[in-house]
């Protein structure tokens, strides 16, 4: 291939090698790798041998944004330039009781901002955003892009999935790299996040990167150095983007399971819902809002996101957006599990209790998300259903008193087998300590900006 890696004499044997190797790819090579597997030019084996070359040698800067670059032009980049407003989204990197989106797109519209979210659904032990709004009867997370632009130009925010159109490389490389050992790599992570993402049109993007026994990148350093490489891509781009590293040592919230979920989504909006879930979301909308300009400090926005939820403002965007998708609008009003009528419930219910008192030490995150997956409320194989109706509800987590007998959790189910393999997995993630932890780990550790600055 020429010095300028023109797709012309484009050989994949040849960018093989050279990543093999150790070199350093051009943005041609990179382009023309992608272009050809998109068409079906270049088989599995040959992509497969390039992945695998990445995994081991890894990438540089420039080339992780050429293959961004190049994963984001292999399909249709939305062109949201009729909307006068600022186009900003979140992305978290999944873990178990994430429901922040839901929350986050009708209370940062709210505030006159354009928030276009294309989401994913669960993958392993981690919920999904479309899994969560399909608990809601009738909507519709598979919108043409022309009713896509029509609700965001309305509402203000819409939240859909992935559509036919939009970076299918990284459909295909995906799928690739679940069969051949290849997803871990921090690059390959990065190109197949902001690809999908810069695909919405978006002029900034949040990124919440969670770390912790219930991530993905359960290290800290790893997930820093994923966060940092996500924001220079951006950059690289021509995007603001902001990374906050957030603990995913315990589950986010008290609710887990896709109905359970919307509902303690529908309470935030109210003015209540859990500590730390209320504080997430006001940091991350704050973010939001900076780099929207609709604030002008970060403290503002938080300060102003609070108030457009006392107002009702935020719940009401919610409403509008359930409706203009198609969904049951009284499912915005359902801000408890007493007043489920709308949103589906499981049939039964059953305490996990602990025979000891003490404090909790530490919980298993990974672990109560995997019993959620058991009971039904996420996908064991990529072919399973999910109940929507299924779930667990905690009620005490890191550093909470518990007294012998009394209850840790309630599991709601619909099958009495999968409901005894998760009280008892749910029992194993709890530790109980005679004593409290001296010292409990922040929610938000730090903030990745510009270049790597950190916080």
């Amino acid at each position: 291939m020429s010095q300028t890696g023109s797709w012309q004499d484009f050989r994949a044997i040849d960018v093989i090698r050279k990543k093999r190797d150790g070199g350093e790819l051009s943005r041609g090579e990179i382009e023309g790798l992608i272009n050809a597997y998109t068409r079906g030019d270049v088989p599995d084996y040959q992509v497969s041998a390039w992945l695998m070359a990445v995994v081991l040698r890894g990438m540089t800067r420039p080339e992780t944004a050429a293959l961004t670059d190049a994963m984001l032009r292999s399909g249709e980049v939305l062109d949201l330039s009729a909307l006068s407003a600022r186009k900003v989204d979140k992305h978290s990197t999944g873990g178990v009781g994430d429901k922040t989106s839901l929350v986050l797109a009708p209370l940062v519209a709210a505030a006159g901002v354009a928030v276009p979210m294309i989401s994913g659904r669960g993958l392993g032990h981690t919920g999904g955003t479309l899994d969560k709004l399909e608990a809601i009867p009738g909507f519709n997370v598979n919108l043409q892009v022309t009713e896509f632009r029509r609700v965001l130009q309305t509402c203000g925010c819409a939240m859909i999935g992935q559509t036919a159109e939009i970076a299918p490389a990284d459909r295909k490389l995906y799928a690739l790299r679940d069969v051949t050992g290849t997803v871990e790599s921090p690059y390959l992570i990065c190109a197949s996040i902001m690809s999908k993402k810069l695909a919405e049109g978006i002029d900034a993007l949040v990124l919440d990167v969670k770390t912790g026994s219930g991530a993905f990148m359960k290290n800290e350093r790893d997930a820093a150095f994923l966060a940092e490489l996500m924001v220079e891509t951006g950059e690289r781009m021509g995007k603001q983007v902001i990374a906050l590293i957030t603990d995913m040592d315990q589950p986010l919230g008290k609710m887990i399971g896709n109905s359970l979920e919307v509902v303690e989504c529908v309470e935030i909006l109210r003015g209540g819902g859990p500590d730390d879930l209320r504080e997430l979301c006001l940091d991350l909308a704050a973010w939001m809002l900076y780099l929207a300009g609709a604030a002008r400090t970060v403290e503002e926005g938080k300060e102003k996101s609070a108030q457009l939820i006392s107002s009702g403002k935020a719940l009401d965007k919610f409403r509008q957006m359930i409706e203009m998708q198609g969904g049951d609008a009284r499912a915005a009003d359902e801000s408890s599990i007493a007043k489920m009528k709308v949103l589906p419930c499981a049939k039964s219910s059953v305490d996990v209790v602990t025979g000891r008192s003490g404090y909790v030490s530490s919980m298993q995150c990974e672990q109560i998300g995997t019993a959620c997956v058991i009971l039904g409320g996420g996908r064991e194989r990529k072919e399973d259903s999910v109940d929507p109706s299924v779930g667990i509800v905690l009620y005490k987590k890191v550093g909470d008193r518990v007294l012998a007998n009394e209850p840790l959790a309630t599991i709601y189910y619909n099958a009495e087998a999968r409901a005894e393999r998760a009280r008892q997995l749910i029992g194993e993630s709890y530790d109980i300590a005679d004593a409290a932890p001296q010292t409990i780990r922040p929610l938000v550790h730090r903030i990745i900006g510009k270049a790597g600055e950190k916080n």
